[in-house]
């Protein structure tokens, strides 16, 4: 099982090419940062963990911060944790989806979600009620944009005939599509369009049993990450029993001080669950 951080890259805090640095350095596979390009003041939507933390709304942009972090890198596998792909225009998302993984030699993974504010998705002129059904048309015409010469794509929500766009991804087909989320129809979703299935691990031992539900249906290898990996070697145990292919631990916004002493707490676990520490 692979090891990896989830991190929201804020102005102030740590600068996401100097993380991936560090992370790369200190030998973890991946960085996935997270999405907002804006949180709407007027809190209407409940956010599911209590009081909403303002790292929320002082994020760099996605694709900035995974610039420079494959910038600073050269093996470091970095990606979304999720892409609120709902909220971007699908002909641009995929020019720059297909930039970065060209410009560090395939490194990108992809992930992707439909999100949980709903005012935030009305300010991007989406109907949170037609979301799930976009967000499925999004994905299907930036695979399109990838892997045709000349891309056509024709939806209810998405529509384009006879574009060029390049550069292609240096990954073939594209970058792993990582649906995430982890509602009663997510494993619909990542069958339909997803590679690999990112959901939140809350401590709920069921989740070990939708990943047997996933791979009961599934018809082609797909594969599960997870996102809120404790630093716990009894839950990593558990997921690299499962067959998880990455846990991923979220690492705190803040200062290098702030982010090491989580990360070093972090690879503790690791070290525990490989019998490298007693």
């Amino acid at each position: 099982m692979e090891f990896g951080v989830g991190y929201f890259p804020t102005h102030d805090g740590m600068d996401p090419g100097a993380l991936a640095r560090m992370l790369e350095e200190r030998g973890q596979n991946a960085v996935l940062f997270a999405e907002h390009t804006h949180i709407p003041a007027s809190r209407e939507t409940p956010y599911p963990g209590g009081d909403l933390p303002a790292k929320y709304w002082h994020c760099y942009d996605l694709f900035v911060a995974l610039t420079a972090a494959a910038a600073a890198t050269s093996k470091l596998r970095v990606g979304s944790g999720v892409c609120l792909v709902i909220q971007r225009d699908p002909i641009i998302t995929a020019h720059e989806v297909a930039s970065i993984d060209h410009l560090s030699g395939g490194r990108l993974e992809f992930g992707v979600g439909a999100g949980w504010n709903r005012e935030e998705m009305r300010n991007h002129g989406t109907d949170p009620r037609t979301r799930m059904a976009l967000l499925r048309e999004r994905v299907e015409a930036m695979k399109a944009i990838w892997t045709q010469v000349e891309a056509s794509y024709t939806g209810t929500h998405v529509s384009f005939e006879r574009i060029w766009s390049y550069p292609k991804p240096a990954q073939q087909p594209h970058p792993p599509i990582l649906v995430g989320g982890d509602g009663p129809t997510v494993l619909d979703r990542v069958i339909a369009f997803g590679d690999e299935w990112i959901p939140n691990y809350l401590g709920d031992p069921a989740i070990f049993d939708r990943i047997r539900e996933l791979r009961a249906r599934a018809e082609r290898p797909v594969g599960v990450q997870l996102l809120s990996a404790p630093a716990d070697p009894a839950a990593l145990e558990r997921m690299r029993d499962a067959g998880v292919r990455r846990a991923n631990h979220w690492l705190p916004s803040g200062s290098r001080g702030t982010v090491e002493r989580a990360l070093d707490r972090w690879e503790d676990a690791i070290a525990k669950l490989n019998g490298e520490l007693s």
